[in-house]
């Protein structure tokens, strides 16, 4: 079974495979009866091993891990394996690492530690652009409020917002018509660089849409982007940032 590795961002594709203790991985990629006794994650295409990979997005440092404990969960015919804690050969205790519902939310209901470290580092060493940043995500933000918005404008003017959005972080590709609106290049803090679908939004509720019609797959992993934010019982692996919040809170 296909495995997604949770990062500090969320879930990623990966080449790692789940393999039950009575199958192996064939030399052609293929799952075949074996006998190896215990369930395992296997490299199959991968050119790093399971606790190689989790070094790298989490900025672990150097040296023998001992145990890494994890998190699973399946989901559309995936497993979804999250790092919870590691301990280094030698070492005495276990460090814990913390697992997020929603790693890249910034809204009224949600607003994620990552962001929230981001935010404060960006204020921190770039007040300037911190500043300009904050004039243009609420210039935006006030033309798609309900008692303020332009008459007729469209949930594409939201992209006014790409240059703030880059200054902290986050980097819009893009704007195509076919499937997700555009891919995001995440990067935050000294964490490596990470993409996602965006699909944007005037209101998060228009998300509906897509689930009606996109399959589990393509539903696996996506964020949105939305002036307002009411969508009710957002699925897993769905992140929303809501301009009118990092507004709010960024003038605070």
């Amino acid at each position: 079974m296909p495995v997604a590795l949770v990062t500090p961002y969320g879930a990623t594709p990966s080449s790692f495979i789940a393999v039950a203790s009575d199958a192996k991985i064939s030399p052609i990629g293929e799952a075949v009866e074996g006998s190896v006794g215990h369930d395992r994650i296997q490299q199959s295409e991968a050119g790093q091993s399971i606790g190689e990979a989790i070094r790298y997005w989490y900025k672990l440092r150097p040296g023998d891990f001992e145990r890494i404990d994890v998190d699973i969960q399946v989901q559309d015919d995936k497993f979804y394996l999250a790092p919870t804690g590691y301990k280094y050969a030698g070492m005495r205790q276990t460090r814990t690492i913390q697992r997020p519902r929603y790693p890249l939310s910034f809204n009224d209901q949600e607003q994620s530690e990552l962001w929230g470290r981001q935010l404060q580092h960006v204020r921190k060493t770039q007040p300037d652009l911190w500043r300009w940043s904050l004039e243009e995500i609420c210039r935006v933000a006030k033309d798609h409020r309900p008692d303020t918005k332009t008459p007729y404008v469209k949930e594409e003017d939201l992209l006014r917002a790409s240059g703030p959005l880059k200054a902290l972080g986050v980097e819009l590709g893009p704007y195509v018509g076919k499937g997700f609106d555009c891919q995001a290049l995440f990067q935050f803090l000294n964490y490596e660089p990470y993409t996602a679908p965006i699909e944007i939004k005037k209101a998060s509720r228009g998300f509906e849409y897509q689930q009606k019609r996109y399959s589990p797959l393509e539903l696996s992993r996506v964020v949105i982007l939305c002036a307002q934010h009411d969508l009710p019982n957002v699925p897993p692996n769905v992140d929303v940032i809501q301009l009118e919040s990092l507004c709010s809170v960024m003038a605070h």
